[in-house]
């Protein structure tokens, strides 16, 4: 393959989502190489191509508007995320720093059953259980939809947690959910 063709090929591949490393090993082995020329593509149409060589997954992102500069059009398109998707969300991500300071090693992977457990704690109470376990349910699927979990093959109880949900939830969202978390507690412990 032409490192043209290769080129191109990276660029369409990051244009359609997250390029891994361990699943498109062609694409990374690109942007390795010929890095400079894709980010130089992205960077004329204001795009950052943001490459996490520790995690193993590159994406694109919009840059942020320089002042007083005529903004382009956007072409990553921001998400509106649900109140039931965000809380899995910065579950899952809180539950992967847990995974990743206990010295695991490999993918941190959760049973359906677990992300439920996760989500009902929050969810008003409800005497409808089969109500919660489908709305927990909708909420993991959009959360795969969306690339932040996968499930494995031939497992269709067991997700794994996607390292790209580090970039979309930093640190700093997870202390501030975990300073709210302790007002909640608070909140709930005074009640009862």
């Amino acid at each position: 393959m032409s490192d043209q063709h290769a080129t191109g090929s990276a660029i369409i591949r990051l244009m359609q989502g997250v390029v891994y490393r361990e699943s498109d090993e062609d694409t990374w082995l690109t942007l390795e190489r010929r890095g400079a020329d894709v980010r130089d593509h992205f960077a004329a149409i204001g795009v950052d191509v943001v490459v996490d060589d520790a995690e193993g997954y590159a994406y694109l992102r919009s840059r942020p508007e320089a002042a007083g500069a005529e903004p382009l059009p956007r072409l990553v398109r921001r998400r509106a995320l649900t109140y039931n998707l965000s809380l899995l969300l910065v579950l899952l991500r809180k539950r992967l720093v847990e995974f990743e300071t206990s010295g695991a090693e490999g993918k941190l992977v959760l049973s359906r059953d677990q992300m439920v457990d996760m989500l009902r704690l929050f969810v008003a109470d409800s005497t409808n259980e089969a109500r919660v376990v489908d709305t927990a349910e909708a909420t993991i699927k959009k959360a795969a939809d969306n690339g932040f979990l996968r499930q494995l093959r031939g497992q269709a109880d067991q997700w794994e947690v996607r390292r790209i949900l580090k970039a979309y939830v930093d640190a700093e969202t997870l202390s501030d959910f975990a300073g709210k978390l302790q007002k909640y507690a608070g909140t709930s412990a005074t009640d009862d």
